[in-house]
């Protein structure tokens, strides 16, 4: 009997709910009724409709969120655990809350994320197993902070500490990603302009040229012997790069050699290594400090912290370290051995694990890299500007010259034939 019975639960599991919205009229046909519901079909749907006496009329799957589906933005789902946070602290019941904010949001993505949510909730789930549905947008640190939350009865205290640490992960996000977004924006543009003038510019040029019958230049004929193989080779100028980004990202993610080679050599890239390294310390800090804090245990927290650096290297450095902790040993060891950390940060970790205060500690290395990226990134900018437009400046000021040469030598010999 029993055996059957999990053989049920494994069925229904197994069944994909699909949220419909319906139109039904009333016993008397007079009033129509809409609504929305979550299950297996629409005839399920039609048959729990006519049990609540309704005859249905209309009953289809629900549109999908409008602007890019269902994306939520990280800043939103901040917002939403730090309303949550209050009116659990409040006394608001659950289930209630989750009310308030469905009733109280108008973005179509997060209104689905929410009812989702209390759906599960009514079902009588936990608040870390409801969440836990919906790994897009609440990962396994987030669900198991909770959970530690809900056992400890310092939910509200956990969700606010979850606000606070997604919060500063967002910000060190777009700075890192603006670190590596902004000269690849320009050196694009700057190629584009190149590439613009070498197809459509310069052959103008040199047809004009062509009709003078003259001895080019030798840098303009270089010029245009490298605009004539452009025009004609355009399929491998245009293809070719973009072929290039695509197979990048398809090794990247595929090839774990490839990504153990591309992220051992990206910490070593001038200035933006030194970003990347420094984002990946603070992030990794702010999230022992805050797993610290909940009272996850140091192995559970090691496992999760190997995922959150994005850098194969660092991944395998605090895997390392965790052994080293599952031996008897410490955090600070093995990341000191290992040699990728920063010497700083390993020696503050040791400090925080000699004297018990490992989440006030590694709160404050956090914080410190945290601001070490803020400087790093306005330095890099700031330099970058100037650099950029001197390369710039050279490329075109180079072509701009090629193509005048000829027209001042012609000009010097009528000037000395006159």
């Amino acid at each position: 009997m029993a055996t059957a019975v999990k053989g049920q639960q494994r069925q229904t599991e197994k069944v994909n709910l699909t949220e419909f919205v319906w139109e039904a009229k009333t016993a008397d046909g007079r009033t129509r009724q809409k609504g929305e519901m979550t299950a297996a079909s629409a005839n399920v749907v039609k048959a729990s409709l006519r049990r609540a006496g309704l005859t249905p009329i209309v009953v289809k799957k629900a549109p999908k969120p409008l602007l890019g589906g269902e994306g939520i933005k990280e800043a939103s789902l901040v917002v939403m655990v730090r309303q949550l946070s209050t009116m659990i602290n409040a006394g608001v019941p659950l289930v209630q809350s989750f009310e308030l904010l469905v009733s109280a949001t108008s973005q179509p993505g997060m209104r689905k994320l929410l009812k989702g949510i209390l759906r599960h909730l009514n079902e009588g789930e936990s608040l870390s197993q409801s969440l836990a549905h919906y790994p897009k947008y609440f990962d396994r640190l987030f669900v198991s902070l909770v959970a530690a939350g809900e056992q400890g009865g310092i939910l509200d205290t956990i969700l606010l500490r979850l606000a606070d640490y997604r919060e500063k992960s967002l910000a060190l996000t777009k700075k890192v990603k603006s670190a590596m977004f902004y000269p690849a924006a320009i050196i694009t543009v700057m190629i584009v302009v190149v590439v613009i003038l070498m197809i459509f510019v310069i052959p103008v040029f040199a047809n004009l040229f062509s009709s003078f019958g003259a001895t080019l230049p030798l840098l303009t004929q270089v010029v245009i012997n490298i605009s004539n193989w452009m025009r004609g080779h355009w399929y491998i100028v245009v293809v070719v790069p973009i072929a290039a980004v695509f197979l990048f990202r398809y090794a990247y993610r595929r090839s774990d050699k490839f990504k153990v080679f591309v992220d051992r050599y990206a910490l070593k890239i001038p200035v933006l290594g030194d970003i990347l390294l420094k984002g990946a310390v603070a992030r990794f800090n702010r999230t022992l400090s805050t797993m610290q804090a909940a009272g996850v245990p140091i192995l559970d927290a090691l496992d999760t912290l190997s995922r959150v650096s994005n850098n194969a290297i660092i991944e395998k450095s605090v895997l390392n370290a965790r052994a080293d902790v599952a031996a008897g040993g410490r955090i600070s060891t093995k990341l000191k051995e290992d040699g990728v950390f920063p010497l700083m940060a390993t020696q503050m970790l040791a400090i925080g694990e000699e004297t018990g205060a490992v989440e006030v500690m590694s709160g404050k290395v956090a914080d410190f890299y945290e601001n070490e990226v803020n400087e790093a990134v306005n330095r890099m900018s700031t330099l970058m500007e100037p650099i950029i437009m001197v390369i710039l400046g050279i490329v075109v000021g180079t072509l701009v010259v090629a193509m005048y040469m000829p027209i001042f030598k012609m000009g010097a010999v009528v000037t000395h034939g006159g």
